[in-house]
């Protein structure tokens, strides 16, 4: 009877010569990878410390009084002075410029959030003679500094008031000529960053939702705009952010003392406490510019993250 043959067991390979053993950790790999990791850890806690401590420090200072700030800077406040924000939100008419700040900030980040998304969803998703010369003319207009645009950008906005009809919503002190300034300067970057972002969204479902009977208007606002959100309200955000703290472009169209924004009223803060040495008033100002960025930040802070990393992720 013959006997069965016993295929033996595979061997295990064996590691070259020159190779570390499987499962090893190569010498030095482990240290060098810790070494980086604290070294950026150390990094962006001192980022965090720089961009924290002024910010705190400023909130602290707004709650002295003017003898304790200049006895002691750095320490704390004995009490709560609430007739700092009281100065400065009426007597330096703080409370007119954030009005102000508020309403072309709302008119202009909903205008620059409506066109930039449609012509970057156009410009992502449709192929027509001219589409890259658009696109790129969007991104070279990244590269314009704003002061080479102050003088023409005074000259059209002023003639704009000439204009019958609709010249008395337009022109300098207007709060709509403020706003379209504002959303000519953010559509760049907007069609730029809105652009890649629609690009990796999937294009089976905007088939199917022709296949469905959408028109290409309706697939963008009903399909295509609901799933860019991420990207939307990151993007949003930014745009809040240049808009709100923005000084060059309002000094040069808002005249009127009445028509000021934010940013301009403080700068006439500044120069008001500064001759009168109340400084815990400006310091009032300061908080209640930083108040509304940080609270549109604290509640939309994992969808911002969300929406940075979503491209990367599809």
């Amino acid at each position: 009877m013959a006997k069965d043959l016993v295929t033996p067991p595979p061997t295990a390979q064996r590691p070259s010569a020159g190779g570390p053993a499987p499962g090893r950790r190569q010498p030095g790999v482990g240290i060098g990878a810790k070494a980086v990791g604290i070294l950026n850890g150390g990094f962006l806690l001192l980022w965090g410390l720089i961009t924290t401590l002024p910010l705190l420090w400023a909130i602290i200072s707004s709650f002295k009084t003017n003898g304790e700030f200049r006895t002691d800077p750095m320490g704390f406040p004995s009490g709560l002075e609430w007739d700092n924000f009281a100065r400065a939100w009426s007597a330096a008419n703080i409370g007119q410029y954030f009005l102000n700040s508020v309403i072309v900030v709302s008119m202009s980040l909903t205008m620059t959030m409506l066109f930039g998304a449609m012509g970057a969803y156009v410009l992502a998703r449709y192929d027509f003679p001219g589409n890259r010369i658009i696109y790129f003319g969007f991104v070279g207009g990244l590269v314009l500094p704003v002061f080479l645009a102050l003088v023409p950008m005074f000259f059209i906005v002023r003639n704009l008031g000439d204009l019958p009809f609709v010249g008395q919503f337009l022109g300098l002190n207007s709060y709509f000529s403020l706003a379209l300034v504002y959303t000519a300067f953010s559509m760049p970057f907007t069609v730029f960053f809105l652009t890649a972002f629609f690009r990796t969204l999937p294009t089976a479902v905007a088939e199917a939702g022709i296949v469905d009977g959408c028109s290409h208007f309706s697939l963008f606002f009903r399909v295509m705009l609901p799933m860019a959100k991420p990207g939307l309200i990151s993007l949003a955000l930014f745009n809040f952010l240049g808009h709100w703290n923005q000084y060059v472009l309002p000094l040069v169209i808002m005249q009127d003392s009445d028509k000021r924004v934010l940013a301009q009223g403080l700068g006439v803060l500044a120069a008001q406490t500064g001759f009168r040495a109340d400084w815990t008033a400006l310091f009032a100002g300061l908080v209640i510019a930083l108040l509304p960025v940080l609270i549109v930040y604290i509640l939309f802070q994992k969808r911002i993250q969300a929406g940075l990393t979503a491209g990367v992720l599809k």
